[in-house]
């Protein structure tokens, strides 16, 4: 028995539709197997989420989905007001989200601190999707639009290595996406 899903989307303006449309399907097989396409182009599984990843520009919608994912992770995100702050003030930056099902599971806004650099000023991720590879293919995406707009330099700041153990976390994974410890403020 094999299984295919099958969703077609007018989206014109993306560089792999064809006559505005883009087909992307996912073939199931009996024996375990899956193969993913996009109009009819094998794409590995992680070029499918990457797809999934848009770029907002709806200055409404931003504050939106910023609250639904900040608010669902108030262990990371707990003070209030600075909660509050993200929430109003990326409606001016670059916002990527990441869409699962139809929902917002997850965004990362840039912003611009220099003529050649943007910070990743906030991201989240809620938490059903964590480990799914939706952070790494937010960072990516934000990488290649950095790079696109002429930005030559992105950085983080987040909380120092052995301080907070769930900071050590966030910490190692923008290692892994390539980021390097660049400045250390001391703890007063």
């Amino acid at each position: 028995n094999n299984a295919i899903v099958e969703l077609c989307m007018f989206l014109p303006e993306d560089e792999n539709s064809v006559d505005g449309n883009i087909i992307v399907s996912r073939e199931i097989y009996s024996n375990g197997r899956n193969l993913c396409k996009i109009n009819g182009r094998l794409v590995t599984v992680s070029e499918l989420k990457s797809f999934m990843i848009n770029v907002i520009e709806d200055k409404a919608l931003k504050p939106v989905i910023a609250r639904k994912v900040l608010e669902a992770l108030t262990e990371w995100f707990e003070v209030e007001e600075s909660r509050e702050g993200y929430i109003n003030d990326c409606k001016d930056w670059i916002f990527l989200a990441a869409e699962e099902d139809g929902e917002y599971v997850g965004f990362l806004c840039l912003k611009q601190t220099g003529n050649a650099t943007v910070e990743l000023a906030v991201m989240g991720v809620m938490k059903d999707y964590h480990r799914n590879g939706i952070g790494r293919q937010l960072v990516e995406k934000a990488k290649e639009i950095a790079h696109s707009e002429g930005y030559s330099f992105m950085q983080v700041k987040t909380v120092q290595m052995g301080v907070y153990e769930d900071y050590d976390i966030t910490n190692r994974f923008y290692i892994s996406c390539g980021f390097k410890e660049f400045e250390v403020f001391p703890m007063h």
